[in-house]
């Protein structure tokens, strides 16, 4: 991490006598504020705790009144100014957030990721360093790195805005230098929240830190010493009571036992076998029930095991969330979990089953980010996963369950390989954790997780291979998957995993053989795909992602159908599919999760009504689904490539309708979308193949063509 500027320091050496030192005051102003507090609305609950922490702050009776380059110490640090605002709600800063800062002695940034990202604290800082030159802007860290965007790969890390990076000079110009600001580190990591806002103070102050803490001690052991005296006289008065008290105590432990004990029941037996069958209801009953059993109690004040199982049931109502398809509101979850588990994990830092819970967290944050297109973070989440698995394995190298948590980070860093379209490194990686996921299943052949595990590292493969073009070896890991859920099924195993994955491995193993131009091959796997979804559903109608799938795998399966002639059918299943697609649209609060299936929906019905001969039907479904498919491009969702799909479809009607220049003009705004200089996918390749043949740009067209003939690829659309 980059070093930060050094706040004042004082080591106790007395100054020498001679030839002191000249000391430049720097002028106070009359300010209103004594800080202005900047921060992205995404940290409030920090923010909170920080403009709290600041505002009660009592400055020790030594040093009130003293004299520094900072000016006269006041008694307290208020007020602080905070700002509720959003960048959203005004064009600019506002005439009350200018005049706050031009008010404020010093300028806090609470520093992260998203604070780094935010154009509002940003132009707080730099409305600062231009009106207050004179101003002292103090950083403090609450997550990422410093100076992280200089570092290639780990820009995403960066936690100082660009104002922050930036010095300016004393007439309030941004200069091309870079600042180095000072700073505090309130993570755990770091200095912590108790140090951290020391350090603050003593910035603000002018004074060493040293010299604060001192005095911030000796408070403390004077109030101590008080409560000593007070706690002696108040035992001589209630001695009297203490068997009444201690008897008390005990029935009270006891009913407090019995009652964890109940919860650990929930969290643990109940829990494992209520999962495997996909009861979400239940399974949100049984965390409820304990998140309220630990809403009476105060959290600071929690045992170990009490924490962790709150931690757990936390946990537990994420998954419950995040399956029901609200993934905001189970990252938040999330993210309370984890910091139960971190905390856990700081009493007992080499407690291999510590670093286990709070691995779990880490990585499900991480999963909810790529999920979102957020590969950088993801990728990040994923490394502190597997950090904390290598910390397992290294205290207990012979625990089977801290192996496959290992294996589990390397599978997930092969996952974010693929998602940098670094297919080529990402197919080895995958392998290598199915090598160590089956020696680990070997040994433990009735673990039905280790051995679900096994089956959905397969699918990646597969994926990866076909994303790198081998479609061969893709079809045989497809295939080597199928089998191996279908002989788990087969053998009584009732977790609905399994047969989740069937879905994705059946509709995964159909797309290929389209791929390949093989229809006859890929209808019957659609089919089971769509077969396999809808014997999910009723197990749980609201698991979103099972409805999902069964929209999906319909959609599939109708283009088959249609590719293969019959209209008719497709055109049943298709109907189908957009029913059930728009019902998860009205079900989503965030519609844009389905956007592509809506597009798939339009773009299919515009096939179906070119088949029938109504060139103005399809004309109007090919056009719905441009423009669903371009309002999808401003999010993680959007995919340029489903973009230019529905353009070479609306430039095809044109066409079959006579009208040759919309046509042109419809795959000349295809071509526009698609991006350069990456890593094209087989099917990716085939539609900038397709578009540059049909506005006749044949050269361009010709090594794709070549590159697609090679790994015998076939466009069936």
């Amino acid at each position: 991490m980059a070093k930060l500027a050094q706040l004042p320091a004082n080591d106790g050496a007395p100054e020498p006598k001679s030839a002191p030192p000249r000391r430049t005051l720097r002028k106070r102003e009359h300010t209103r504020y004594y800080a202005f507090l900047s921060y992205s609305h995404k940290d409030e609950a920090l923010a909170d705790w920080l403009h709290e922490a600041l505002e009660e702050f009592h400055v020790p009776p030594a040093l009130a009144g003293r004299l520094t380059a900072n000016g006269v110490i006041p008694k307290r640090l208020s007020p602080i100014f905070r700002d509720q605002h959003e960048l959203a709600a005004a064009d600019d800063l506002g005439e009350e957030i200018r005049a706050a800062l031009a008010a404020s002695q010093f300028l806090i940034v609470l520093c992260s990721p998203d604070a780094a990202q935010s154009e509002w604290t940003n132009a707080e800082i730099d409305a600062f360093k231009r009106n207050r030159p004179d101003g002292c802007v103090l950083a403090a860290i609450a997550s990422g790195e410093p100076f992280a965007s200089e570092i290639p790969g780990r820009e995403g890390e960066e936690c100082f805005p660009p104002a922050l990076r930036q010095k300016y000079d004393r007439r309030g110009r941004p200069t091309d230098k870079r600042a180095e600001p000072l700073g505090a580190d309130l993570r755990e990591s770091g200095d912590g929240r108790r140090l951290g806002l020391l350090k603050l103070v003593a910035g603000m102050l002018g004074v060493g830190l040293d010299d604060l803490v001192q005095r911030e001690t000796t408070r403390r052991h004077r109030r101590m010493a008080w409560l000593a005296a007070a706690s002696l006289a108040g035992m001589a008065i209630t001695s009297t009571l203490a068997v009444t008290a201690i008897q008390s105590r005990d029935a009270a432990r006891e009913q407090r036992r019995q009652a964890e004990g109940l919860v650990a029941f929930m969290l643990g037996d109940l829990k494992d076998k209520l999962e495997p069958i996909g009861r979400l209801d239940v399974l949100d009953g049984v965390g409820s029930r304990v998140l309220a059993y630990y809403s009476k109690q105060d959290t600071s004040e929690l045992s170990d095991a009490a924490l962790l199982q709150r931690s757990r049931a936390l946990s537990l109502m994420a998954q419950v969330t995040y399956a029901r398809g609200n993934s905001d509101a189970a990252s938040a979850l999330y993210r309370q979990a984890m910091a139960g588990t971190e905390e856990a994990l700081r009493r007992s830092p080499e407690d291999p089953n510590r670093l286990f819970e709070h691995a779990q967290n880490v990585f499900w944050i991480g999963d909810i980010a790529r999920r979102r297109g957020q590969f950088k973070p993801a990728e990040s989440s994923y490394r502190e996963y597997k950090s904390l698995a290598d910390r397992m394995v290294a205290i207990e190298p012979d625990n089977l369950k801290w192996r496959m948590e290992l294996a589990y980070a390397n599978e997930n860093l092969g996952i974010a390989l693929y998602d940098e379209r670094r297919f080529a490194e990402a197919t080895p990686q995958i392998e290598s954790a199915i090598r160590s996921i089956e020696t680990v299943a070997a040994v433990d052949a009735s673990n039905e997780t280790y051995q679900y595990e096994l089956g959905n590292a397969i699918g990646w493969v597969a994926q990866s291979r076909a994303a790198e073009g081998q479609l061969d070896r893709a079809i045989e890991a497809r295939q080597r998957q199928i089998a191996y859920f279908d002989r788990a099924v087969a053998s009584g195993l009732r977790d609905v995993r399994f047969r989740e994955k069937l879905i994705t491995g059946h509709l995964g193993l159909g797309i290929l053989f389209e791929s390949r131009g093989q229809i006859d091959q890929a209808i019957p796997q659609l089919e089971m795909a769509v077969s396999t979804a809808d014997g999910l559903i009723p197990i749980e109608p609201g698991n979103r992602l099972w409805s999902r799938y069964a929209a999906a795998t319909r959609l599939e399966l109708a283009k088959a159908l249609l590719s293969a002639g019959q209209a008719e059918r497709a055109r049943q299943i298709a109907g189908d599919g957009c029913t059930m697609t728009a019902a998860l649209k009205g079900r989503d609060p965030s519609a844009d999760k389905w956007r592509k299936l809506q597009a798939d929906c339009l773009a299919l019905r515009a096939r179906l009504a070119l088949a029938a001969g109504s060139n103005a039907e399809a004309m109007n479904f090919a056009r719905q689904a441009v423009d669903v498919a371009r309002a999808g491009t401003g999010d993680p969702m959007g995919d340029p490539y489903v973009v230019a799909a529905t353009y070479r479809l609306l430039g095809d009607i044109a066409l079959r309708s006579g009208d040759a220049a919309q046509a042109r003009a419809a795959w000349d705004a295809g071509i526009a979308v698609l991006p350069v200089n990456i890593t094209e996918m087989p099917k990716e390749m085939s539609e900038r193949e397709q578009l540059l043949l049909r506005l006749g740009r044949n050269d361009e067209a010709r090594s794709l063509t070549a590159r697609l003939r090679a790994m015998g690829y076939r466009d069936v659309t």
